[in-house]
């Protein structure tokens, strides 16, 4: 059952994603990217965000929230301004504007012990420290280990390296990270309905592909899959052994 404390705490979520996103006109981003701290819209957009968090909380006795909220805002959209329009920023300025909200969620209603015994345990549940390692390792690590095993396949069929370099790591890393998903939530059907689609888009693809670059793609696809099945299946049965 959710408890008042944190349907707040969901209230200030919701109202950050409403001003940072709904509410915020991309004219302003665009003011604040030219001018940085000299942007009136910048103040504009903090100062609507702390007075929807206000307005939302109803903790109309926590005088320095909204404070806290502009002070806090701001300082992470100036940092912002200052970085190129690239996703690792946007994600970073994501996570800082939530971690805040959290942290005044906790000094509001004082959860300090409860917090640091949730991230403890946390930090020593076996079952979710082996989730977040497989995870790890079918990203970055998974896809050079593919890469490797077909890169004399890649040569033979003559496929553009630096283009598929890029796509084909993040489609790799999306369908390893949807297949280990499945499994861990025993939806197995999910997975042939994952490689079904991918193989109908293969062959709606009207690049005119050679033999050897449809090749290519197939052995890269049934490797990445074959492990990323495999790993799913030894977490499933290991978790549920502990």
């Amino acid at each position: 059952m959710i408890t008042d404390e944190i349907n707040i705490l969901l209230r200030l979520i919701i109202a950050h994603f409403l001003t940072d996103f709904i509410f915020q006109p991309s004219s302003w981003i665009a003011d604040r990217q030219a001018k940085k701290w000299r942007s009136g819209k910048l103040y504009i957009h903090v100062l609507i965000t702390a007075v929807v968090a206000y307005l939302l909380s109803g903790l109309w006795k926590v005088w320095w929230l909204p404070l806290f909220i502009f002070i806090t805002h701001l300082l992470i959209d100036l940092w912002k301004s200052y970085r190129p329009a690239k996703m690792i920023y946007f994600l970073a300025d994501q996570f800082l504007h939530i971690v805040m909200i959290v942290w005044l969620w906790i000094m509001i209603f004082n959860k300090w012990d409860e917090t640091g015994v949730f991230l403890t345990a946390v930090y020593n549940n076996g079952n979710f420290l082996i989730i977040l390692a497989s995870y790890i390792f079918l990203t970055w690590p998974m896809g050079i280990m593919v890469g490797l095993a077909t890169e004399r396949w890649r040569d033979e069929a003559g496929v553009n390296a630096e283009g598929l370099a890029r796509a084909g790591m993040w489609i790799g890393f999306f369908e390893r990270f949807l297949i280990l998903t499945f499994i861990l939530i025993d939806q197995y059907t999910a997975v042939g309905l994952l490689i079904a689609a991918k193989s109908i888009l293969r062959f709606n693809d009207k690049e005119g592909n050679t033999q050897k670059k449809t090749e290519y793609v197939l052995i890269g696809t049934l490797m990445s899959f074959s492990i990323s099945v495999l790993l799913g299946w030894i977490i499933d049965s290991i978790i549920k052994v502990i």
